[in-house]
C-alpha cells in the first residue's frame, strides 16, 4: 500500500494571520527553522516562504516591518489531503514546481510535506535527503 502523507508531512504547521508583518513572520521562521508559515485564521488562505520574503519584499524595495503577510503571501495554492500518497505529493511538485505543500483536512491546515521530506523519503541516501535531513548533534 502507498505511504500516506500523513506519515511524512511535518505536523502542527505555523499559521499567523495575514496582518502579521513580513518582518515578524521571518522572525518566526528564523525561531522555529522553518522555511515558510502558513497564513489565515482557521482556514488556510495562503503561504510565504523565505524566497516570498527575498523576492517580494526585499527585492523590490518594501520595508519587512510595514509589510503584511497578505500583501506578498502566494495565495493560489496547491494542497493535499493527509490521506494522499507519497506518489500524488511527488506528482504535484514535479506538474507545478514548488517546494512546499500545505496538507489540509477539514478546510483546516494540519501540516506541510517539502520535497525533502518526499526525497528522505524515497531514497534517505540522495543528496537531497541528506540535506533535509535533521543535523545530528556532535
Amino acid at each position: 500500500m502507498a505511504q500516506s502523507i500523513r506519515e511524512v508531512m511535518t505536523p502542527n504547521p505555523e499559521l499567523v494571520s495575514g496582518d502579521t508583518t513580513v518582518a515578524d513572520a521571518a522572525k518566526l521562521m528564523r525561531d522555529k527553522d522553518f522555511g515558510g508559515v502558513l497564513c489565515g485564521n482557521d482556514e488556510l488562505s495562503g503561504f510565504i516562504t523565505d524566497r516570498d520574503i527575498a523576492v517580494r519584499v526585499v527585492a523590490e524595495g518594501k520595508d519587512p516591518t510595514s509589510t503584511t503577510v497578505s500583501e506578498v503571501a502566494t495565495t493560489d495554492l496547491h494542497t493535499l489531503s493527509p490521506d494522499d500518497s507519497v506518489e500524488d505529493a511527488i506528482e504535484l511538485v514535479r506538474k507545478h514546481d514548488i517546494r512546499r505543500v500545505p496538507v489540509v483536512e477539514d478546510a483546516k491546515p494540519v501540516g506541510i510535506v517539502s520535497i525533502g521530506d518526499l526525497a528522505m523519503e524515497r531514497d534517505e541516501d540522495s543528496a537531497l535527503a541528506d540535506i533535509s535531513a535533521e543535523p545530528e548533534n556532535n
